[in-house]
């Protein structure tokens, strides 16, 4: 108990006992009276007797000869007493009595020998804990580490007998699941681009497995692992989960069987770490549920739910009016906290408007109705808040349930908030019409505020920054014109040619932004502006780091209009790739695409395997290999099977309406 608990507690205690304890006035006796039986010369007598008798025991046993009761000797910093018994050598008899001695010369003699021998037994002990203090210090980093990680494993071992494991998981019906291997298409050529690809990802794949395995992600340059805050620099194998899917739908099922045993084996989310809840969500939980889905191996689920259940203490905020959550948790002790970085450490559109999809089949595969409701309590505040010209601002503070700074974008910190808004109708057979609703009015609001073209005839999504558009686009915003084709079926008065046409016209722009490229690659950021149109200005955004969002926008349009450039283009960016990123350890981003001899970043990102190769793989095979009638992709390109629920209502939802 604190301090601050304890006290009140025994005043309690007091008050609700004081009729045990007598009630004294001043001057009297809490005993009965009696008459005095010593006179005060009397007392006075006694405490004097008393008092020599004190002093006679004190001075026994202070001025006693030394070695009647122990032996004092001097080690240099203090005095030590200790027993004086001889030695069973020299003082035990046949009777096994132990001989105590008395005064004499002989003795103390004896004594003082004693002395010189423990004082260097004392000695002779200290240098050796002193030289072993000195060979640990002479020992290497990596047997310190090695020493410490194995105290690490012993706790969590402890940790882990101590558990009760899981609950078991009920029986649910699998999803219709097709389409999930094969797609090889009719056409030589492009079976051979199909083929290139396949082989880009066992390159990298291969290059993770020798130089990185268990790490986050690769250094393919220093050939070593790589791992950056959003993963709280944990070992976490966050490219093996990552690329999982993407090497079942490959075929390369050797690759997907160890990556396979490494999860079941070695993903353990008891880690005392600090990581990107959006990023956890989209990557691990996305990429294991993809993974069971198309594999149907059990532990891929049961993976899935142990760390879903790790992310839900993030929903817990101090504003009791809200339930969003936190975005950089600790899994070890379920505390969160979001980005400082973010408006006052305000939560993120992008993060959290990027959960349903992973949180409606958790609810179906658990039957816990808590991730369910924890996304939709989200989509029930946003639909009470006002928004400025009908935008979303990226910025929310989970404290007051305001919005941040002003600022709107279909890029970075909002892109996929807007996605998920499609794909929740979409997974749902299309009975979701609220989530359905809330996508078109936003897409409504975002081009009449956001879209423009340029005077060369290039249409762009700019981005809303304090009340004027900013008429640069980012590399991430690319995505957008997959999602404007994905949802042009089913748009309100008969727009569906119109938004078709719109996802087209951003393939092309984002096209452009690599083909002005020395490198043929997209830098992260393009201006239309004082001439310049679709080029990077500044140093900080002339850089690519295998970003796929325009290759899977050309999937997209592929797939909606099997025009035949949207393959070129992926081709052309394929080339581009596997000439100026590969090296020996895998692939690295460049850092100036405009750079005819650009310099390496040195790290091959986990979403280059689950996104940028698989939508290249599936540019270039038949439209039967995760038909999109059938699949959803999350914004990490983990496909998720849609759920024909027919009369089956989700643990905590009402009945959907068509």
């Amino acid at each position: 108990l604190s301090k601050r608990g304890l006290l009140p507690f025994f005043g309690q205690g007091l008050e609700h006992n004081c009729a045990l304890i007598p009630t004294l006035s001043p001057g009297a006796s809490s005993f009965p009276h009696h008459r005095a039986t010593l006179r005060l010369s009397e007392k006075f007598i006694l405490l004097l007797i008393l008092s020599a008798f004190i002093t006679l025991c004190f001075g026994a046993f202070f001025f006693l000869p030394d070695n009647s009761k122990h032996k004092r000797f001097d080690l240099g910093l203090e005095d030590v007493l200790i027993p004086h018994i001889d030695t069973p050598k020299e003082g035990k008899h046949a009777s096994g009595q132990v001989i105590i001695h008395g005064q004499g010369g002989h003795d103390e003699h004896r004594h003082r020998e004693e002395e010189e021998s423990l004082r260097d037994k004392i000695r002779a002990d200290h240098e050796r804990a002193l030289q072993e203090a000195k060979e640990k210090l002479r020992k290497s980093r990596e047997e310190l580490k090695a020493e410490i990680q194995t105290e690490k494993n012993k706790v969590m071992e402890d940790l882990k007998k101590k558990d009760v494991g899981p609950k078991p998981l009920p029986p649910v019906p699998m999803p219709k699941v097709v389409g999930v291997s094969d797609g090889e298409p009719p056409e030589p050529d492009v079976k051979e681009k199909r083929d290139k690809i396949r082989e880009m990802m066992k390159h990298a794949w291969d290059s993770y497995r020798q130089y990185g395995w268990g790490h986050n992600e690769l250094k393919p340059i220093a050939k070593k692992g790589h791992s950056t805050n959003i993963f709280g620099n944990s070992q976490l194998g966050a490219t093996i989960v990552d690329a999982v899917d993407t090497l079942y739908i490959m075929g390369l099922h050797e690759e997907f069987k160890d990556g396979q045993e490494w999860i079941e084996q070695n993903l353990d989310f008891s880690v005392n770490a600090e990581v990107s809840v959006f990023e956890v969500n989209i990557r691990f939980i996305g990429g294991l549920l993809a993974a069971y889905y198309l594999s149907g191996q059990e532990v891929f689920k049961l993976k899935a739910v142990q760390l879903a259940e790790k992310l839900l203490p993030a929903f817990n905020t101090p504003h009791c009016l809200i339930s969003l959550f936190l975005f950089v948790l600790v899994f070890f002790s379920g505390v969160g906290r979001n980005w400082g970085w973010a408006s006052a450490g305000s939560s993120i559109l992008a993060e959290f408007g990027t959960l349903h999809m992973e949180f409606v089949h958790l609810t179906y595969l658990t039957g816990n109705p808590a991730y369910y409701q924890k996304v939709m309590h989200i989509r029930k505040l946003l639909a009470k808040m006002d928004r400025p010209n009908g935008l979303y601002p990226n910025y929310l503070n989970p404290r007051t349930g305001r919005w941040g700074q002003h600022h709107t974008s279909v890029g970075g910190l909002g892109d996929s908030f807007y996605e998920y808004l499609l794909k929740a109708w979409l997974m749902s057979d299309k009975t979701d019409t609220e989530a359905r609703k809330t996508y078109d009015d936003a897409i409504e609001a975002i081009e009449r505020h956001l879209i423009r073209k340029s005077n060369g005839g290039l249409t762009f999504i700019g981005e809303w920054k304090n009340g004027h558009l900013e008429r640069k686009m980012g590399h991430l915003a690319c995505f957008a014109g997959g999602m404007f084709a994905l949802g042009a079926d089913g748009s309100p008065d008969d727009k569906a040619g119109h938004y078709l046409q719109l996802g087209a016209e951003i393939a092309h722009t984002c096209h452009e932004s690599y083909d002005r490229t020395v490198l043929k690659l997209g830098p992260e950021a393009f201006k239309f502006d004082s001439g310049l149109e679709a080029v990077a200005v500044r140093q900080n955004e002339k850089y690519y780091i295998l970003r796929p969002e325009v290759i899977e926008t050309y999937w997209y349009m592929w797939r909606f209009t099997h025009d035949p450039k949207y393959r070129q283009w992926g081709w052309e960016a394929a080339q581009a790739i596997d000439k100026y990123c590969r090296v020996s350890g895998g692939f690295s981003g460049v850092k100036d695409v405009y750079s005819s001899n650009p310099t390496y970043d040195d790290v091959q990102q986990s979403f280059f395997l689950a996104e940028t190769l698989k939508y290249l793989y599936l540019l270039f095979s038949s439209d039967d290999l995760l038909p999109l009638e059938n699949w959803v992709f999350n914004t990490e390109a983990h496909p998720l099977p849609v759920l024909h629920l027919g009369n089956i209502t989700l643990p905590g939802s009402e009945p959907a309406q068509r």
